[in-house]
Protein backbone atom coordinates (compact mmCIF):
# COMPACT_ATOMS: atom_id res chain seq x y z
CA UNK A 1 0.00 0.00 0.00
CA UNK A 2 1.38 3.41 -0.97
CA UNK A 3 0.57 5.54 2.06
CA UNK A 4 1.65 8.76 0.39
CA UNK A 5 2.97 11.63 2.44
CA UNK A 6 -0.02 13.59 3.70
CA UNK A 7 1.98 15.25 6.50
CA UNK A 8 4.51 16.91 4.18
CA UNK A 9 7.50 15.15 5.77
CA UNK A 10 10.87 14.91 4.07
CA UNK A 11 11.41 11.31 3.04
CA UNK A 12 14.87 9.97 3.86
CA UNK A 13 15.95 7.09 1.63
CA UNK A 14 19.75 7.49 1.57
CA UNK A 15 21.45 5.30 4.22
CA UNK A 16 24.17 7.97 4.60
CA UNK A 17 21.52 10.56 5.49
CA UNK A 18 20.00 8.14 8.01
CA UNK A 19 23.41 7.64 9.60
CA UNK A 20 23.99 11.40 9.65
CA UNK A 21 20.72 11.97 11.49
CA UNK A 22 21.30 9.09 13.93
CA UNK A 23 23.20 11.37 16.30
CA UNK A 24 21.71 12.91 19.46
CA UNK A 25 22.84 16.47 18.72
CA UNK A 26 21.66 16.36 15.11
CA UNK A 27 18.28 14.94 16.09
CA UNK A 28 17.94 17.65 18.73
CA UNK A 29 18.89 20.37 16.23
CA UNK A 30 16.38 19.17 13.65
CA UNK A 31 13.60 18.81 16.21
CA UNK A 32 14.27 22.30 17.60
CA UNK A 33 14.21 23.88 14.14
CA UNK A 34 11.04 22.01 13.20
CA UNK A 35 9.31 23.03 16.40
CA UNK A 36 10.54 26.60 16.91
CA UNK A 37 11.53 27.77 13.45
CA UNK A 38 14.74 29.35 12.15
CA UNK A 39 17.67 29.88 14.50
CA UNK A 40 21.41 30.42 14.57
CA UNK A 41 23.92 27.91 15.90
CA UNK A 42 24.37 30.13 18.96
CA UNK A 43 20.62 30.19 19.64
CA UNK A 44 20.38 26.41 19.20
CA UNK A 45 23.44 25.58 21.28
CA UNK A 46 21.94 25.66 24.81
CA UNK A 47 19.02 23.47 23.68
CA UNK A 48 20.99 20.74 21.90
CA UNK A 49 23.87 20.06 24.29
CA UNK A 50 26.72 21.37 22.15
CA UNK A 51 28.84 24.50 21.85
CA UNK A 52 27.95 27.00 19.10
CA UNK A 53 30.92 25.88 16.97
CA UNK A 54 30.02 22.17 17.30
CA UNK A 55 26.35 23.00 16.63
CA UNK A 56 27.41 24.91 13.51
CA UNK A 57 29.40 21.88 12.32
CA UNK A 58 26.38 19.60 12.82
CA UNK A 59 24.15 22.08 10.97
CA UNK A 60 26.47 22.04 7.97
CA UNK A 61 26.48 18.24 8.08
CA UNK A 62 22.65 18.16 8.10
CA UNK A 63 22.59 20.70 5.25
CA UNK A 64 24.83 18.40 3.21
CA UNK A 65 22.02 15.82 3.29
CA UNK A 66 19.27 18.34 2.53
CA UNK A 67 17.68 18.22 6.00
CA UNK A 68 18.27 21.90 6.87
CA UNK A 69 18.97 24.99 4.79
CA UNK A 70 19.74 28.68 5.13
CA UNK A 71 16.86 30.80 6.40
CA UNK A 72 16.14 34.46 5.79
CA UNK A 73 18.55 36.67 7.76
CA UNK A 74 17.36 37.95 11.11
CA UNK A 75 17.97 41.31 12.76
CA UNK A 76 21.70 40.57 12.89
CA UNK A 77 22.41 40.00 9.23
CA UNK A 78 25.90 38.71 10.02
CA UNK A 79 24.56 35.67 11.88
CA UNK A 80 23.72 32.65 9.72
CA UNK A 81 20.21 31.38 10.41
CA UNK A 82 19.07 27.86 9.64
CA UNK A 83 15.69 26.25 9.09
CA UNK A 84 14.39 22.71 8.69
CA UNK A 85 13.40 21.85 5.12
CA UNK A 86 10.17 20.17 6.31
CA UNK A 87 8.02 20.01 9.45
CA UNK A 88 8.90 16.33 9.95
CA UNK A 89 10.76 13.41 8.42
CA UNK A 90 10.07 9.78 7.67
CA UNK A 91 11.99 6.75 6.51
CA UNK A 92 11.26 3.11 5.85
CA UNK A 93 13.28 -0.02 6.46
CA UNK A 94 15.16 -0.60 3.16
CA UNK A 95 15.62 -4.05 1.61
CA UNK A 96 19.42 -3.99 1.42
CA UNK A 97 21.66 -4.68 4.43
CA UNK A 98 23.39 -1.27 4.38
CA UNK A 99 20.01 0.48 4.37
CA UNK A 100 18.58 -1.76 7.10
CA UNK A 101 21.60 -1.12 9.31
CA UNK A 102 21.31 2.65 8.84
CA UNK A 103 17.55 2.62 9.46
CA UNK A 104 18.01 0.52 12.62
CA UNK A 105 20.61 2.98 13.91
CA UNK A 106 18.30 5.95 13.29
CA UNK A 107 15.35 4.12 14.88
CA UNK A 108 17.40 3.33 18.00
CA UNK A 109 18.55 6.93 18.34
CA UNK A 110 14.99 8.21 17.91
CA UNK A 111 13.73 5.83 20.62
CA UNK A 112 16.50 7.00 22.95
CA UNK A 113 15.82 10.64 22.08
CA UNK A 114 12.14 10.43 23.03
CA UNK A 115 12.38 7.83 25.84
CA UNK A 116 12.40 10.46 28.59
CA UNK A 117 9.61 12.58 27.09
CA UNK A 118 6.65 10.88 28.84
CA UNK A 119 8.39 11.06 32.23
CA UNK A 120 9.29 14.75 31.77
CA UNK A 121 5.73 15.49 30.68
CA UNK A 122 4.26 13.71 33.74
CA UNK A 123 6.59 15.42 36.21
CA UNK A 124 7.00 18.89 34.69
CA UNK A 125 4.16 19.71 32.29
CA UNK A 126 1.08 17.82 33.50
CA UNK A 127 1.02 19.38 37.01
CA UNK A 128 0.85 22.86 35.42
CA UNK A 129 -1.97 22.11 32.95
CA UNK A 130 -5.44 23.45 33.55
CA UNK A 131 -8.09 20.72 34.17
CA UNK A 132 -9.50 20.83 30.62
CA UNK A 133 -6.15 19.93 29.04
CA UNK A 134 -5.27 17.50 31.83
CA UNK A 135 -8.45 15.49 31.13
CA UNK A 136 -7.64 15.27 27.41
CA UNK A 137 -4.13 13.95 28.00
CA UNK A 138 -3.51 10.26 28.20
CA UNK A 139 -1.95 7.23 26.71
CA UNK A 140 -3.04 3.95 25.23
CA UNK A 141 -1.28 0.62 25.02
CA UNK A 142 -3.36 -1.34 22.54
CA UNK A 143 -2.35 -4.74 21.18
CA UNK A 144 -3.71 -5.86 17.80
CA UNK A 145 -3.41 -9.05 15.77
CA UNK A 146 -3.30 -7.86 12.15
CA UNK A 147 -1.64 -8.56 8.82
CA UNK A 148 1.14 -6.34 7.48
CA UNK A 149 -1.35 -4.85 5.00
CA UNK A 150 -3.84 -4.10 7.77
CA UNK A 151 -1.15 -2.38 9.85
CA UNK A 152 -0.23 -0.22 6.86
CA UNK A 153 -3.93 0.64 6.48
CA UNK A 154 -4.18 1.62 10.16
CA UNK A 155 -1.20 3.97 9.81
CA UNK A 156 -2.70 5.42 6.63
CA UNK A 157 -6.01 6.07 8.42
CA UNK A 158 -4.25 7.76 11.34
CA UNK A 159 -2.30 10.02 9.00
CA UNK A 160 -5.45 10.95 7.09
CA UNK A 161 -7.02 12.13 10.38
CA UNK A 162 -3.89 14.04 11.46
CA UNK A 163 -2.97 15.65 8.13
CA UNK A 164 -5.42 18.60 8.21
CA UNK A 165 -4.11 19.62 11.65
CA UNK A 166 -0.43 19.07 10.87
CA UNK A 167 -0.50 20.99 7.58
CA UNK A 168 -2.90 23.75 8.66
CA UNK A 169 -1.64 27.30 8.23
CA UNK A 170 -0.76 28.77 11.65
CA UNK A 171 -3.12 31.70 10.98
CA UNK A 172 -6.04 29.24 10.81
CA UNK A 173 -5.47 27.71 14.25
CA UNK A 174 -8.38 28.39 16.62
CA UNK A 175 -8.00 30.57 19.70
CA UNK A 176 -6.69 28.59 22.64
CA UNK A 177 -4.88 26.04 20.48
CA UNK A 178 -1.66 24.58 21.89
CA UNK A 179 0.97 22.11 20.79
CA UNK A 180 0.18 18.46 21.49
CA UNK A 181 2.75 15.68 21.09
CA UNK A 182 1.39 12.39 19.71
CA UNK A 183 3.86 9.55 20.12
CA UNK A 184 3.00 6.69 17.76
CA UNK A 185 4.86 3.42 17.93
CA UNK A 186 3.98 0.47 15.73
CA UNK A 187 5.96 -2.43 17.14
CA UNK A 188 5.28 -5.80 15.49
CA UNK A 189 5.93 -8.63 17.94
CA UNK A 190 8.44 -11.42 17.39
CA UNK A 191 7.46 -14.95 16.40
CA UNK A 192 7.89 -16.24 19.97
CA UNK A 193 5.10 -13.90 21.11
CA UNK A 194 2.55 -15.33 18.66
CA UNK A 195 1.89 -18.69 20.34
CA UNK A 196 -1.74 -19.72 19.99
CA UNK A 197 -2.78 -16.77 17.81
CA UNK A 198 -2.07 -18.06 14.31
CA UNK A 199 -5.27 -20.10 14.02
Amino acid sequence: MDRGNRLGDIEITDPKAMRALAHPVRLAILERLQRHGPATATQLSPHVGATPSVTSWHLRHLAGFGLVRDAEPGADRRARRWQAVARGFRFEMPEDEEGRSAARGLSREMFLHSADLPHRWATETEPELDPKWRRLAGLANTRLVVSAEELAGIEDAIESVLAPYVTRDPAERPAGARGVRLLRYHLPEGAEEQTGEAE
